[in-house]
């Protein structure tokens, strides 16, 4: 969506990335009927995810840059790290563990710089580097409430300060998929502009996903 809306390639900066999984999003297969996007060969297989509308298949994104901060880094090239990752995982959730393996074999691969750092000192840090025709994508995934009120807080300013300078060449795009409720929510707040739209809803283990096409 952020590729679609800026027409840029995109820099991925993900605040509590573990092992930098899904700053390697694109080198991964999703399926919606006989509609695809993403790698045909890819190991990592998405598919009967989107409970009716889905989003744009008919564009490529280009991935510039891929850097993510954890308070704990796990590194997947590593035995340790593998068997670190596949530690979270319930033993009899086959599947989870078959697409989280294929992950792994293509982080392996598909390079990505993870620091360990506390989030807020590592954005402020990573957006105060200018890089101009690119459009800079923070996200993250179920983390905002392991932040305490002064990280959050501190983010939130972070964010709204960068947002401030971007520009049509340089955008900044804030993605976020955490708790609403019973239901976990995909948010997407793009500068300049600034606007919030609700993308989608979903299970907290990423299905089904539902995509709210008019919805903002």
């Amino acid at each position: 969506e952020v590729a679609r809306q800026a027409g840029l390639p995109l820099r991925l900066l993900e605040v509590g990335a573990a092992g930098g999984l899904i700053l390697r999003w694109d080198q991964y297969r999703y399926q919606a009927g006989r509609e695809g996007w993403g790698d045909c060969d890819s190991p990592v297989r998405i598919t009967g995810v989107f409970d009716g509308e889905h989003p744009r298949f008919d564009l490529r994104a280009n991935i510039v840059e891929r850097r993510g901060c954890d308070a704990r880094p796990i590194d997947p090239g590593t035995e340790e790290g593998r068997l670190t990752l596949q530690s979270y995982v319930w033993p009899d959730q086959v599947e989870r563990f078959r697409q989280l393996a294929a992950a792994i074999d293509v982080a392996r691969r598909v390079p990505a710089h993870l620091d360990q750092g506390n989030a807020p000192d590592w954005l402020e840090t990573a957006l105060a580097e200018v890089v101009p025709g690119v459009a800079t994508v923070v996200y993250h995934a179920i983390v905002w409430q392991y932040l305490s009120n002064i990280d959050r807080a501190r983010f939130e300013r972070t964010m709204a300060l960068a947002g401030k300078a971007a520009t049509h060449n340089q955008p900044l795009a804030w993605l976020r998929f955490e708790p609403a409720d019973n239901v976990a929510e995909v948010r997407l707040q793009l500068w300049p502009g600034g606007k919030n739209r609700l993308l989608a809803r979903s299970g907290f283990h990423g299905k089904p996903v539902q995509w709210l096409k008019h919805e903002n």
